[in-house]
């Protein structure tokens, strides 16, 4: 989750480092024409062979293989026009040049594609584990629970991750099916620690608790604890908790058709019914996990909202309704679900994940959680022979 209200970004750490990065890229091509400068003026007489030679190694170190050998392609080009220029052909300084540019460029590009192989092999491990955590914290949904079917999808912002600070649960329970929705403010490792500490309190509270008011309270004091284990004291555990609250959505759908639901600062489910979305928004506004200090008066209490048979619920995290294309224009999830309102659910998320990619033309600015559950007719009813009407 990103953090509200925060400033344009700026140019910080990571923008020096790509700056660098992007100048060291340059440096063996700078090299390059320098040498082509010297050789082509009166300024000649200098020897410029050690440092052409040393271009491929330097583009080794930044570029990899295909730098490398662009490197090598432009370093043997300005060696053939220098030479032809200054009528240097059959001297022994032109070969031992050119024997000197082919060792170093056959040593560099063998090493960079030896590190650049090393460094796949790295993160396609660090992609399995990551994998083998996300199936842990996000456990796949059911597709069928009592008298919904569901079904759900993770998208993380950052090139290559699997987990991040999204989280999504649904959980059949002796109270009905029951559901968690979240997302942790900030990003990394603290906030897949915050998500995994509210999914555990929630899969423990799910069970035994009736009130779905006593379930959200439950996950609020497991992370409270939580930030204050981690800090040196009750104070540092405050400002650990003003850094890393949790937006947190729980509804239950009963045997009865309609859905009960509380909202922690998250955005409201979205109820597709007759071809039309209503966004479900909550009585009190509640603030959000962790940030309990703020509440004035009762704790809150769950809202009650129709779900018949034939409807389609939605809900997400913010890195959907706030995704932005290139003119800053947000994402229409309400017009995307009223297009795909006849798609099953599988074909829904598809869609709804090629919809979101060709949006931010790829460049997610957060992490994406959605879980979408369709009110069966044949399971209200406990029918599992006859057709079934609405979206499946």
């Amino acid at each position: 989750m990103r953090a509200p209200l925060r400033s344009p970004p700026g140019p910080g750490a990571g923008g020096h480092h790509q700056v660098l990065f992007a100048l060291a890229e340059c440096v063996p091509f700078v090299i390059a024409l320098l040498v082509l400068l010297v050789e082509l003026t009166p300024a000649h007489v200098v020897y410029t062979g050690p440092l052409l030679v040393a271009t491929p190694a330097l583009a080794a170190v930044t570029m990899g293989p295909r730098g490398t050998l662009a490197a090598t392609g432009v370093a043997v080009g300005v060696s053939v026009t220098t030479a032809t220029y200054n009528h240097a052909w059959g001297g022994q300084q032109v070969y031992t040049n050119f024997l000197a540019l082919f060792l170093v460029s056959a040593a560099s590009f063998m090493t960079s594609r030896a590190a650049r192989t090393r460094q796949e092999n790295e993160l396609n491990q660090v992609r399995r584990i990551a994998k083998a955590a996300q199936e842990v914290l996000l456990r796949p949904v059911p597709d069928r629970l009592g008298p919904v079917r569901a079904a759900s999808m993770y998208l993380a912002a950052e090139t290559g991750a699997q987990i991040g600070g999204d989280l999504y649960d649904v959980v059949q329970t002796r109270y009905g099916v029951r559901m968690i929705v979240g997302d942790v403010r900030g990003k990394g490792l603290p906030a897949v620690r915050a998500a995994a500490v509210v999914l555990g309190a929630f899969r423990e509270a799910v069970h035994y608790e009736d009130d779905l008011v006593e379930v959200i309270n439950h996950c609020g004091a497991a992370l409270r604890r939580d930030a204050v284990v981690g800090g040196a004291g009750a104070a540092d555990g405050n400002d650990a908790l003003l850094e890393g609250f949790v937006t947190a959505l729980v509804a239950q759908i009963p045997d009865s058709p309609h859905v009960e639901v509380i909202n922690r600062g998250h955005p409201p489910p979205l109820l597709l019914r007759n071809g039309a979305v209503r966004s479900l928004l909550p009585t009190a506004p509640l603030p959000p996990l962790g940030l309990e200090e703020f509440i004035n008066g009762p704790p809150g209490r769950t809202d009650r909202y129709p779900f018949a048979p034939g409807d389609r619920l939605l809900l997400c995290t913010d890195g959907v309704i706030e995704a932005r294309d290139r003119d800053n224009t947000f994402f229409d999830l309400p017009e995307a679900m009223v297009t795909m309102r006849d798609h099953t659910r599988q074909a829904f998320l598809d869609g709804l994940r090629e919809a979101l990619l060709r949006h931010t033309q790829s460049r997610l600015a957060d992490d994406v959680a959605v879980v979408l559950l369709d009110r069966r007719e044949d399971e209200e009813h406990g029918s599992t022979g006859g057709p079934a009407r609405g979206p499946r």
